[in-house]
């Protein structure tokens, strides 16, 4: 197949590319920058995801196409937020993608999106869903949980605080769980959704083998690392959304109000996606220890 991707120089998007090259896939990846010349199998092309005009010519004789974009925390001034590239950015991609003439279409999502969500995050998430669920395209959504691999943001971000300090802050009783996937296994599922028609016009939920509490995936990442567990001192949630709601704005603070709401919401599902895909995902412990250990 010929497949267009937005998103496909990210994290999730390196999985991806890997899985759909060594399928034998060609690709046609979105950059907003110069991402370079491209390599074997992949090409790339410059625009903007929310200016379909910038982009759709190059949709044209593509079998399907991937919506990765997104993001998790929103900088206002410089443009980047949840409306812009959570429901312009999708609408423009399925606009450009019937234009085209493309019929299937692949949307990442989030666990927990939900018409009822309390932070924008889930809400404008939903919003896309919803255009995608009317587009009349032959379209697949994805909703991963938190997302680990090698270059990972969560996950490396706490290792590198672990390193600094044995000890590690949980917001309230840090006992609010999560339900991590392997970036890689969720580029798999992507991949066996473009081979298997029955997708077609189904939300799948994603999530790993493991259901931890944050407390718990805070000492897997420590004995990853060969270190102790840390100290887990509780910072009491009447104190910190405060500070954390004065203070989000500062791109160098860890931590908004919106992802502090997703934590306390938990981030697990039922698993039923393997039904579908038929594989048993990388377990937690297992897919850290590759590249903490280094």
């Amino acid at each position: 197949m010929k497949i267009f991707i937005a998103g496909g120089t990210g994290f999730v998007g390196g999985h991806l590319t890997a899985e759909l090259l060594q399928r034998g896939h060609e690709l046609v990846l979105l950059a907003h920058g110069n991402a370079g010349s491209g390599n074997s199998g992949i090409s790339f092309i410059k625009g903007d995801v929310t200016d379909p005009s910038s982009y759709q010519q190059s949709m044209k004789g593509c079998d399907a196409v991937i919506n990765l974009v997104g993001i998790i925390r929103e900088f206002p001034a410089k443009g980047i937020t949840f409306e812009r590239l959570h429901v312009e950015a999708t609408a423009s991609m399925v606009q450009a993608t019937q234009h085209a003439g493309v019929l299937r279409y692949l949307q990442m999502s989030a666990l927990g999106t939900r018409l009822d969500a309390v932070s924008g995050y889930h809400r404008t998430k939903w919003r896309g869903e919803e255009i995608v669920r009317g587009s009349g395209l032959a379209w697949t959504i994805f909703r991963p949980s938190l997302i680990f691999g090698p270059k990972d943001a969560f996950v490396n971000m706490l290792a590198a605080n672990l390193r600094l300090a044995p000890v590690m802050p949980t917001m309230g009783d840090g006992n609010y769980r999560l339900q991590p996937i392997h970036g890689a296994d969720v580029a798999r599922c992507y991949a066996e959704a473009l081979e298997k028609p029955e997708t077609a016009g189904q939300t799948f939920e994603l999530c790993g083998e493991d259901r931890l509490t944050y407390r718990e995936l805070l000492d897997a990442i420590a004995e990853a690392m060969g270190k102790g567990h840390p100290w887990k001192p509780a910072l009491p949630l009447s104190l910190m959304k405060p500070v954390i709601k004065a203070l989000q704005r500062i791109s160098a603070f860890p931590i908004t109000l919106d992802q502090l709401q997703m934590l306390l919401e938990e981030n697990i599902c039922d698993g039923c996606w393997r039904n579908t895909f038929n594989f048993d995902p990388i377990r937690f412990r297992d897919g850290i220890q590759e590249y903490l250990q280094r």
